[in-house]
């Protein structure tokens, strides 16, 4: 094919847009369907992209070098009995952590955790709060930002110092317009001066998953067993339940990721011999990390083949006009064979119509895939994500499906016998 001079291919176009806006509604709604295509293709993205990345953002808040050991009570214990005062034992012991501690050799540190509700007090302000007796090491496996103060180091465990650390959100109900720190809280029995404030991203109560909660209050493990000890009572309907736990949690970093789910099956192993009914679940954030990226990709191929089913229509309609522009166009047609234009140019000109609605139609989906996700984010408070890789891709599939729809009206307009097209009415 000869070369084509920058002048007659600005021609060409500029052609291609003239005999387009000669029929200005019948071109607006052919490029519609592309339009709704790309604009679906982004929206539909950018919002599977939002929904994913904030359920994987959570997952790596967790650490992907991190297993979470969670002691629960047994399926058989849980809302039994109408005896009116019961003990229930279960859930990690010290010995646990020791065990995994010498016989695992991938461990690089253990965060044991204690946990409780317990009501707190300052002035005539109150809150209940979940006690969290735990090491210094647990600020630096579930990383939250320190907004003031510090937080727990090795000393207040070895000295067993009455500190806590509180999360944001349990410091502005309780502290108020006081000042944060060197305050002291009244927890139980007992007061602990607060030293430190951490921001609350903890999930929503009840998440076994995730180590940290909003109304969290943080103090030495030392302190937590002397001062709570591992018996723990609640009354319940009537009934008194006394239940006998050790440890609520071990939060356990390894030395290397792949090293990850080996280490908790080991762990899982161990723990299966020592413990004869099932009262511990292990959580692995590499795991359910992964598990969430594939299904993101799985979410994405799913939106992406919807949407996809939109540009084929939008391609079906543009093969349609086109068609119709060649039998509208036949005389025309043939009189630019007749003076000398070749089948090569023919076919150009009807590609370049083709490409510059498909083009159009690409760039005002662009507009509204991008407008879709802005409304859904403000309107419904959904997090939406819209990349340039998504805007490129739909702008190059539109142009694409306007090629591959146009080429067969544009070779079909320069196959016509220049005869017998000058001959058409």
């Amino acid at each position: 094919m000869a070369f084509i001079s920058p002048g007659r291919l600005v021609r060409d176009i500029q052609l291609g847009v003239k005999n387009l806006l000669l029929h200005k509604l019948r071109s607006f709604l052919t490029m519609l369907g592309l339009v709704f295509g790309v604009g679906s293709v982004i929206a539909m993205l950018a919002v599977g992209e939002g929904a994913s990345e904030k359920a994987l953002e959570q997952i790596r808040k967790l650490g992907s070098r991190n297993i979470i050991v969670t002691g629960m009570k047994p399926v058989d214990e849980q809302g039994a009995s109408n005896v009116r005062t019961m003990i229930s034992i279960y859930g990690l012991l010290y010995s646990d952590q020791a065990r995994i501690a010498e016989t695992i050799h991938t461990i690089r540190r253990m965060v044991p955790v204690k946990s409780m509700q317990k009501s707190a007090r300052l002035g005539q302000r109150e809150l209940d709060l979940r006690i969290v007796g735990t090491n210094g090491d647990w600020f630096e496996l579930v990383r939250r930002p320190l907004l003031a103060g510090r937080v727990i180091v090795k000393s207040d465990v070895d000295e067993k110092c009455n500190v806590v650390v509180l999360t944001e959100h349990g410091a502005r109900r309780l502290l108020a317009t006081e000042a944060c720190i060197g305050e002291m809280l009244h927890l139980g029995s007992n007061y602990y001066e607060v030293i430190g404030i951490v921001q609350s991203e903890g999930a929503s109560e009840g998440a076994s998953q995730t180590p940290d909660q909003q109304t969290d209050a943080y103090i030495p493990i030392s302190v937590a067993k002397e001062h709570f000890g591992d018996y723990f009572t609640q009354n319940k309907s009537g009934t008194r339940i006394r239940e006998l736990v050790e440890l609520h949690q071990i939060i356990i970093e390894v030395d290397r990721e792949e090293h990850v789910e080996a280490t908790a099956n080991a762990v899982e192993r161990m723990l299966s011999i020592y413990h004869k009914k099932k009262d511990y679940m292990v959580n692995v954030p590499l795991t359910l990390l992964r598990q969430a990226e594939e299904t993101k990709r799985t979410f994405n191929v799913v939106l992406g083949a919807i949407a996809g089913i939109s540009l084929l229509v939008g391609g079906i309609g543009i093969m349609n006009i086109m068609l119709a522009s060649v039998t509208e166009r036949t005389r025309e047609i043939g009189i630019r064979r007749a003076i000398g234009a070749r089948q090569r140019q023919i076919v150009a000109q009807f590609l370049i119509e083709t490409i510059v609605l498909s083009f159009s139609g690409g760039l005002i989906g662009i507009g509204l895939g991008v407008f879709i996700p802005w409304v859904i984010e403000k309107a419904a408070d959904m997090p939406t994500i819209v990349k340039l890789s998504s805007l490129l891709l739909s702008l190059g599939i539109s142009v694409s499906v306007g090629v591959i729809f146009g080429i067969y009206p544009a070779f079909r307009a320069a196959r016509l016998d220049p005869i017998e097209a000058l001959r058409h009415e």
